[in-house]
């Protein structure tokens, strides 16, 4: 066996991960199996609809161009490659892509040892599950034993404020909250001096995501970054983007512009479950080299997996 699977899965970790890339899986196979229908060996046909199929499940075109690149070395290292042997070939070869970012290594919800309060910054547009991601989260790190705390800093929507309210009752953690309107980066202020006070583990800032103006919300972001600094030093650890997966090419050009506009340092892709496009995981990582550490595989608290690729690899292809 490969040594890229040798890892243990969690049983029912596992079963929401494959229930949640069954659309995917089911139309990518599909459409492989008419690939090499009535072929035998891999050829040039094959290398083309295969490129095809790569593409049209949103792994995205430079990512599917490596991929084919290394299945044609394969083909000409080994000139009689069959299909029947396609399925495993892919296998690695995704398995490989995904090691070379160097990540997706994690199996639970763990924040550093070392940072106290561990301060994690989120951003994202609106619609793609930003703080329901944030939620989810709140819920995983308090189940972990930390003490949470989150900060309402996307003030541009009252909606906003009222959601994330909702997800702080509803796993009872501390949330710090002002009006509409305010100054985003004095609620991330009062957010991190209220952790400190309480002694707290982690810290979640949900920030606005208005794409249409690039320059206002580098700005705001950087603003609230230096707001942050003046009470941890080396705040926001971890600036966490969140890209809705059924989206496809357009979670790729929002993955663009919110690199563009601050340091992005992870990802969470969601709403894998209600979609076909789950390749997008795949080139998100390649193209970006940004870990994707979360994904989103169901409706249900518990469906915010840590995003483990030897799990997403072997669900892909079970």
């Amino acid at each position: 066996m490969n040594e890229f699977f040798k890892k243990l899965f969690s049983s029912d970790k596992k079963e929401t991960l494959d229930k949640g890339l069954e659309k995917t899986k089911t139309t990518f196979f599909s459409k492989l199996s008419k690939a090499v229908a009535g072929k035998s060996k891999v050829d040039d046909d094959v290398l083309d609809n295969l490129e095809e199929i790569l593409v049209a499940s949103d792994v995205g075109v430079n990512t599917t161009l490596k991929i084919i690149e290394r299945i044609e070395k394969r083909v000409a290292e080994d000139k009689y490659l069959g299909t029947d042997e396609l399925n495993q070939i892919l296998r690695d070869e995704i398995g490989a892509l995904l090691s070379e970012t160097n990540t997706g290594e994690a199996t639970e919800f763990e924040v550093p040892k070392d940072k106290k309060p561990y301060v994690l910054m989120v951003v994202g547009v609106n619609g793609v599950g930003k703080t329901t991601t944030i939620g989810k989260l709140a819920y995983q790190f308090k189940k972990a034993g930390h003490k949470v705390v989150l900060g309402a800093a996307d003030t541009f929507r009252a909606a906003a404020i009222d959601q994330l309210q909702v997800w702080a009752d509803r796993v009872d953690v501390t949330i710090v909250r002002q009006n509409m309107g305010s100054d985003p980066a004095s609620v991330a202020f009062d957010t991190l001096q209220s952790a400190v006070a309480q002694n707290a583990d982690v810290v979640i800032i949900d920030t606005a995501g208005r794409l249409h103006n690039k320059i206002n919300l580098m700005n705001e972001l950087s603003k609230v970054k230096r707001v942050m600094q003046k009470v941890i030093a080396d705040a926001p650890h971890d600036v966490l983007l969140v890209l809705d997966g059924s989206t496809g090419q357009n979670a790729f050009e929002q993955a663009k512009q919110f690199t563009a506009a601050t340091e992005v340092t992870s990802l969470a892709v969601t709403k894998l479950d209600g979609t076909a496009k789950g390749g997008v995981v795949i080139g998100i990582s390649d193209q970006f080299q940004i870990p994707v550490k979360y994904i989103g595989v169901g409706e249900g608290i518990e469906d915010l997996q840590v995003f483990n690729k030897y799990e997403f690899v072997d669900s892909f292809f079970k």
